[in-house]
Formats: structure tokens, sequence, C-alpha cells
């Protein structure tokens, strides 16, 4: 039986052996993604990070009260005492798309363990859009082979692990349907069918938007693909209309949305939609009035011109301040132009204290793609190459040009921006799989048997590699991540129920009105899990609220005690351990910033080691990435000498610090002595080298002082050597007498 043998046919349609072949490559490639990216659960079927457990929470009550209360929900458990305004703030397409699908596939599960599955599905089926993006460009054995990568892809595992219910898997999902339609819609080149196309890629791309700010990223190869294309395509004509559609669709589609909505629109949209597709029109003109020898120069002069508007607006603009043309122009973040420049810093230490902010070392971008990067640079060079011209000529060149585009332009964005580096990994995916299809079409149809053989068994080598190897931090190896929620997103590979307990705790024994102080990172655990609000939490809508809570864990007791107990109206502003320069000009505005933040407990992370001796007491090492690794972040937002109160390793309290600041007395710790652990001398003080070693010794704990130790999570407890991490929650005394 021939490979392309008839198996059956369904009205016009012949089912083919080929296509049962696909549909059996594609299948691997679905279960192999889900299998890797479902690990996470040997530890416990829970959501996994921080922003899972909003958008959970988010999701539940657009469920329960309808989409009409969703988009007029203000959360009054966010950010006390002003809340949040859902829909303006979050990733509205992620919330409905899954309330949607729940309704209808969610067939009797809780919707908890629904969002847990819904992110795996996503990033699993996206295997198969993958397929079909890069089967537009390079052809079925491209898009088989793309298949197969993005299956064991370490970027894009990492953001689609089961548990994941962040703005990632569906915003990935959603945006390479719509890379695909466009693509397709161009390459089909047809009326009615491109028409529906261009809609429809312009829809989809929008809810990607919506769902995943990062979809934009998606626009920047789109926007020079367009002023590209007419000096690659013969009938220019059918441009003139699609990519206006296309545009319309896109920009329609995302005023429908409260975000990104008329920002995007009116703001950064203009730059990546509007005007590339003018000046696309604009050169289709001058080359229709051009002639045969100036048909490419004249558009080139017009794009040169554009070029050096835009270089000029941008490069005589602050892209602080978040605007251009004095606010009718609204940008991005400035860490969304830190990917598009690598060697812009942000001064904010808040920004520079979240670890998916900071930019790709050249290790992690190696250890993370390797093989991908070797196929991707021949790829590359294989696309426009004159060697392998039969195989080569079987890409379109605007097709080529697109991979192009977006491969080098997602390798870049991802260098700049750890969070993006899913980015490169698509991008090199699909030159890899088009290299990859070039030299098999050449090495199997022209080649001796022996070297398709070797060919073959080094590929595959290739491949399987970086799966194996190294042992510990292989491919598939660092999928096996503990859910967040199980060890505090503490440097340990470690699984308690202690936040699970804790949360539970002060949903049980603390007032349903009760304001919790906490660091950011655990706002939405104790919002979604502990049904409580919060100060401040992992959306950093108002940062100078994040400000004031590291300045009072920086104050002195009896002074923090002054501005966590009262109230948003009092000033407070002497008890501040910094006062804003802008001090004066504050008092007039009546600012929250310098105000009281009027909570009732406080909620804090360790996480360390326990170090049981042979006489029985235990001694503990602190520095498991939990709020005790984080003091020298604090002291940085907080805007105090950090010296003062962090030694040079960056990690340990000083005396100072452990006496004179809440956080300080907040740890239950002290330390005993100080330990070479090269040597195991022992020393009285600090010194550069040394690790610190603590025994335990509650400070507050008195119910008559400012603060009380009301709870400790059971690992606090644990009387046996090994990892530790506690949550410790006080109760804050608003009839304390200083």
């Amino acid at each position: 039986m021939g490979s392309n043998a008839k198996l059956f046919s369904v009205g016009d349609f012949d089912f083919r052996l080929q296509h049962l072949l696909i549909i059996g490559i594609l299948a691997i490639a679905v279960t192999t993604s889900a299998l890797i990216r479902a690990q996470p659960a040997m530890y416990g079927f829970e959501l996994h990070e921080f922003d899972p457990y909003f958008n959970y929470r988010a999701t539940e009550f657009l469920v329960n009260n309808g989409y009409d209360a969703y988009l007029e929900w203000h959360d009054d458990k966010s950010w006390h005492p002003f809340g949040r305004d859902v829909s303006a703030t979050s990733q509205v397409a992620l919330h409905l798309i899954t309330a949607s699908m729940y309704n209808v596939f969610g067939g009797g599960s809780s919707l908890y363990d629904f969002t847990i599955i819904f992110p795996l599905a996503m990033i699993s089926i996206t295997s198969v859009f993958i397929f079909a993006l890069v089967r537009v460009i390079g052809g079925t054995t491209a898009g088989l082979i793309a298949s197969l990568m993005f299956a064991i892809a370490l970027p894009i595992t990492a953001r689609g692990l089961i548990g994941w219910y962040k703005s990632e898997p569906l915003g990935l999902c959603l945006g390479i349907i719509g890379l695909y339609l466009f693509l397709s819609a161009i390459k089909t080149n047809k009326g009615k069918v491109s028409f529906i196309k261009m809609i429809f890629a312009g829809i989809f791309l929008s809810l990607g938007l919506s769902s995943w700010g990062g979809s934009q990223f998606f626009l920047l190869p789109l926007s020079i693909f367009f002023i590209a294309l007419p000096f690659f395509t013969k009938d220019n004509r059918f441009l003139l209309w699609a990519i206006p559609i296309f545009s319309a669709s896109l920009l329609l589609t995302t005023l429908s949305f409260e975000r990104p909505g008329t920002h995007f629109v009116v703001g950064y949209g203009t730059f990546l939609v509007l005007l590339p597709t003018a000046v696309m029109i604009l050169m289709i003109i001058i080359q229709k009035f051009s002639s045969v020898t100036t048909r490419n120069r004249n558009p080139l002069l017009v794009l040169g011109i554009f070029a050096a508007l835009i270089i000029g607006v941008f490069a005589s603009a602050d892209v602080t301040e978040g605007y251009l043309f004095s606010g009718v122009v609204d940008l991005p973040s400035v860490r969304y132009f830190n990917a598009l420049n690598p060697f812009m810093t942000s001064d904010d230490p808040l920004i520079a204290s979240v670890s998916e902010h900071q930019a790709t070392t050249l290790n992690e971008f190696f250890r993370s793609l390797s093989v991908f990067i070797i196929f991707g640079l021949i790829g590359g060079w294989l696309l426009f190459s004159n060697r392998i011209k039969n195989s080569n000529s079987l890409i379109p060149n605007h097709m080529k040009v697109f991979a192009l585009i977006f491969g080098l332009l997602a390798i870049y964005i991802s260098s700049a921006f750890a969070r993006l580096e899913l980015f490169g990994a698509i991008g090199l995916i699909i030159l890899s799989a088009l290299g990859l299809t070039i030299l098999l079409q050449h090495v199997l149809v022209k080649q001796k048997i022996l070297i398709k053989i070797v060919f073959c068994v080094i590929i595959i080598g290739l491949m399987i590699t970086p799966m194996m190897l190294p042992e510990r931090g292989n491919w598939v190896t660092k999928a096996q991540i503990v859910p967040t929620i199980l060890n505090g997103a503490s440097f340990y590979q470690i699984a308690t129920g202690d936040w699970l307990d804790a949360t539970n705790w002060l949903k049980q024994n603390t007032p349903e009105d009760s304001v919790i102080f906490s660091w950011w990172d655990y706002g939405y655990y104790i919002q979604t899990l502990g049904e409580r609000t919060t100060l401040a939490d992992n959306a950093t809508i108002f940062t100078w609220q994040i400000e004031k809570i590291a300045r009072s864990f920086m104050s002195p007791v009896d002074d923090a005690w002054a501005i966590i107990h009262s109230d948003s109206e009092t000033n407070v502003a002497e008890n501040y351990v910094v006062v804003p320069s802008n001090y004066e000009t504050l008092i007039e505005q009546n600012s929250a910033e310098i105000t009281g933040l009027d909570a009732d407990y406080i909620t804090i992370f360790l996480a360390g080691e326990r170090i049981v001796l042979d006489n029985g007491i235990i001694l503990y090492n602190l520095s498991g990435g939990g709020d005790e690794s984080k003091v020298i972040w604090f002291a940085r937002i907080a805007g105090v000498d950090a010296k003062k109160f962090i030694e040079p390793d960056s990690i340990t309290l000083t005396p100072y610090a452990l006496n004179n600041s809440l956080i300080g007395q907040l740890i239950p710790f002290t330390p005993v002595t100080y330990i070479d652990p090269r040597t195991n001398d022992q020393f009285e003080t600090y010194q550069p080298g040394l690790l610190p070693l603590y025994l335990k010794d509650i400070k507050l704990q008195d119910p008559d002082g400012p603060f009380n130790l009301v709870y400790a999570s059971p690992s606090f407890s644990d009387d046996f050597s090994g990892r530790m991490i506690a949550v410790l929650i006080y109760q804050v005394n608003h009839d304390y007498v200083g």
C-alpha cells in the first residue's frame, strides 16, 4: 500500500494513509506535551504560582454572578481601602473563555480542578496549532517537526505547567491561531476565504491581547511584515484590502474589552498596527506609479523617512512617563520597552525585585534552548541559501521573510526579558523546523542510504540529549516543580501544607472584615484561600502602597505599629522610616502616601534549614527564599540605606535590623554564632563568607504588646533536621499604648 493510498472518503474529502500518519504524530506531540507538563501534580493537585489564585477567584466570580456583574465588580478584598476594578486591570478574556468552557466541558468537576487542568490542555493543544502555522509557512513535514519541538521546549514548559492558570497558555494558543489564520489568508489569496480568515485572525489576536499582555509581541513581527510584503508579493492589490481588514478587525475587537481597550488602540496599537498598515498602503501606491527601475527604490525612500521619524519620536520621548505628545498617545510600561531595548534599565527596585522581569542570561538562554539554537541557525541560513535549490524553492519568498523576521525578533526580545523567553523558543522552532525540512528533503532524496541513516541518528540524538542530560536538569526533570502553594516559592523542592493550613486558619479564626498586612507576594493566597482583605497583591497596582509596606517593615516596632494600626485617613508621616521627598506637596493633596494602613493581622513567610545537634538543641539557617531573603528588597523599595540593615552577603540581617526594625522583630530567631562553612570555625560576629546560625526566639508574643504571635504553621514546630518553611501570623493590638 502506498503512503498516499486512500483509506476512505467523507464527502469530497479522501482520507489517506498520510493523514493517519499526521494524526498519529500530532497525537504523540500532544500526549508528550501533556505528560511532561503534568509532573507537578505528583506533589499535589494544586494551582501553581501566585497569579492563578486571583484568576481562579475572578473566574469563580464570573461563573457565579454572570458577565455583567463581573464587568461592574470592584474587588474590595484587594488593595485596602481602595479596592480594584477587576475588568480594567486583569485578563478579561482569560476569565471569560475559561468560564465559558467550564460551563460546557466542566462535567460536574469543581471549578478549582478545572482551572488546574485548563492551562495544561491549552498548551498541549497548541502543539496542533503550531503545526498548522508552520505548515502554512513551509509544508506538512515542517509543521510536524515544529509540533514535536513545541511539545518538549523548556521555555514553553516553564509557563505551561499543570496548575499554571496564568495568561501565557491561553494567550499563546490564541496568538498562534491568529498568526496561522493571517498567514493562511495571505497564502490563499482568495477573496471570500481570505476575507473571513483575516477577520478571524484579528479576533483571535485581540482575544490573545486580552488574555495576556505579552501577546502584543506577536504584533511586532506582523508590523514589520506588513511593510516587507509589497517587496515580496506580486499581487499587491490583494494587500490593499486584506491588511486593512485584519487591522480593523483586531482594533475593533480590542475596543470591546476594557483592557487593553482604548489604551491599546490609542497607544501602541497605533505604532504596531495602524501606522505599518498606512505605510504599506502608501508604498503600494508609490510602486504603482513608479517605473520598473524605481519600483523598489521609491518605496524604500518612503520607508527610510518613516523609520527616521519613528526613531526620532521615541528617542526624544521619556518612555518612563508612559505617553507621547502630551498624553495623547499612551505607551506600554517600562518593562515592555525594556524588552525592545535590552540596555534600558529601570531605577525602580520594585520592578528589579521580580525575577521574571530580569534580563535573560546567556547561560540561561543556551540551557533553555540548546539544540534549538543549532537547528535555528541552520534553518535561517538555509532559507536564503542557493545550495539546496530544489528544496529551498518549496517555501514562498514572503513566507521565508516572515519566518526570518519572527525568528530574529523573537530571539532578540527573549534575550532582554526572561518572561518572554518562550517567544525565543517559538522563533527558533519555526526556523529549526524549516531548516530540518530542507535538509531532510535533500538528504533523503539525493544521498546514499548510509548517509541517510547517519543523518537521522545525529538529528534524533541531538533532539533527545537535552531531554535526558543532565540527569537532574534536563528538559523533562525541569518540569518536576513543586506547586508554589506547597513550598511558598522558596528555594526548596519540598511540599508541605503550611500555606494551606495558614490560610485556612485565617478563614476560620479571624473576623470576615479583617485586613491582612503582608508582602505583596502572598496577597492572592490570602484573598482566595483565606478569604480576607489584603493591602497589596501580585498585581502591584499601587506601587506606593507597596512602598508603605516596605517602610513599615524597616521601621522600629512602635513606629510600625502606629503606621499599621492607623487608618488611611490618619497622617503618620512622622512614623515612617523614610518620608517622601515631596512631603509638603503630599500633605496638600492629602495623599495616602503618608497615612496609615489600617491592618488587623501581619503575615510573614520564612524558609530555612533545621540542624539538630547531638544534645537536642536545634539551630536554624535562614536563607531559603522567604521574607528573610527579601529584606534587601524591602530596604531598597523603602528607600533606606540597605547597608544599615543587611550584611554584604545581601541576605543576613545586621544586629541593628534584628533589634530596630519590625521585620527583625517579627522573625522569631536570634543569631547565636557565625560559622565558616569551609572550616566549621565559629565566630561571635559576622564576617564576609560566614554563615549565621540561629536559635528560635519569639520576640513578639505579648497580648498587651503592639503585635502578638497568634499562629505558626505546623512546620515551625517540627524538631527534626531538614528544610523548613513556616507561615507566621501576628495580631495587631489596636489598644496598645506605646
